[in-house]
């Protein structure tokens, strides 16, 4: 586990960096009693094309609403792009992030603050036909108090939940996976939280990650299995997680039904660090009606707000997920039906 992650992104005139090269974070803002609404941001830069684009996402009980932006990244200061501006206060520890006015009606002023030490890694997968993916990785949980606007409503947020997503390297996640979990429950006094790829036969190509908590503690995740349910679209609703540590194993109960966290409408579907010249900025709305769905979209990916049941204590947070689009793949459980 690495200690020594730069929090901060590169700059935007760095040189001599392999040519698929990106830095990049995301975020996710959400109450910790509700699954609406919830709201996905990120940024990321990549120097060898000249290139930083963005999102951000508001998912509500009706519809997803998604701004994307792009620009050439020697045309900013590495402190904003788009409506979307950051700083990092206190690396690992403390986050300033404003998002200006933009199509979507949702605005934000919000400061971001570490509630967990982090789980860090080097993160390296082969993809059959390409390069390997090998990149940095970090995850976090964290509060937040500032104030959220939406459609010029305005309300104060204090303690809200926010888990942080950080990764500077080279990805090419193409071929040969079949599931892609990235997993962070949020408990008042743990985050649990593991990032898992396998292939298409079910085999296991990446298990990282730890049950982060707020005592400061890290337990490292040794094992996870799953019974998922996915409807007929490849959505996720609903399953039971077993994530073990060295000490303990945790049997979490999901529901995902509440819909929302297309990241197509972030760009996911393999727009990033394509140039679009300068000042390029996209809208549209994703009705969470059935009529757009992860078979309809170019990419499967979904950040879900979800909520988590462990032994009765009650959690929300993100579950990331994506099924392959090969016809050759069918979700098999990992965790035995018969318990």
């Amino acid at each position: 586990m690495r200690q020594d992650f730069h929090d901060e992104l590169v700059s935007p005139d760095a040189t001599n960096l392999p040519d698929r090269f990106f830095d990049r974070f995301v975020f996710n803002l959400h109450r910790t009693d509700s699954t609406t609404p919830s709201i996905l941001f990120g940024l990321g830069i990549y120097p060898p094309t000249d290139t930083v684009d963005g999102f951000a996402i508001l998912s509500t009980q009706t519809e997803q609403r998604n701004v994307r932006f792009s620009t050439e990244l020697s045309a900013i200061d590495g402190s904003s792009a788009g409506p979307l501006s950051w700083e990092v206060v206190e690396p690992m520890e403390t986050w300033h992030v404003v998002l200006g006015p933009n199509p979507a009606g949702m605005a934000f002023d919000l400061i971001w603050r570490a509630r967990t030490p982090a789980w860090f890694g080097d993160v390296v997968v082969t993809n059959s036909g390409g390069s390997p993916s090998s990149f940095e990785h970090l995850f976090q949980s964290g509060l937040y108090d500032g104030t959220l606007t939406i459609d010029g409503f305005a309300q104060k947020v204090h303690g809200w939940y926010g888990q942080r997503d950080r990764s500077r390297g080279v990805r090419t996640m193409s071929g040969g996976q079949g599931l892609h979990i990235w997993y962070q429950a949020q408990f008042p006094d743990r985050s649990v939280g593991f990032l898992l790829v396998e292939g298409r036969d079910a085999s296991r190509l990446l298990l990282e990650g730890a049950v982060m908590h707020t005592d400061g503690t890290l337990d490292t995740i040794v094992d996870v299995r799953h019974d998922l349910q996915f409807d007929d679209a490849r959505d996720l609703k609903s399953g039971t997680v077993e994530v073990t540590t060295q000490d303990v194993v945790y049997t979490i109960e999901t529901d995902a039904s509440a819909g929302g966290g297309l990241m197509a409408g972030a760009g996911y579907g393999g727009h990033h660090g394509k140039p679009a010249g300068r000042d390029h900025l996209e809208y549209d709305v994703y009705p969470l009606d059935g009529s757009v769905t992860q078979r309809t979209l170019d990419t499967s990916l979904t950040d879900r707000l979800a909520t988590f049941d462990w032994n009765g204590t009650a959690g929300l947070g993100i579950f990331e997920f994506a099924l392959t689009r090969s016809r050759s793949y069918t979700y098999r459980p990992t965790l035995p039906r018969s318990r």
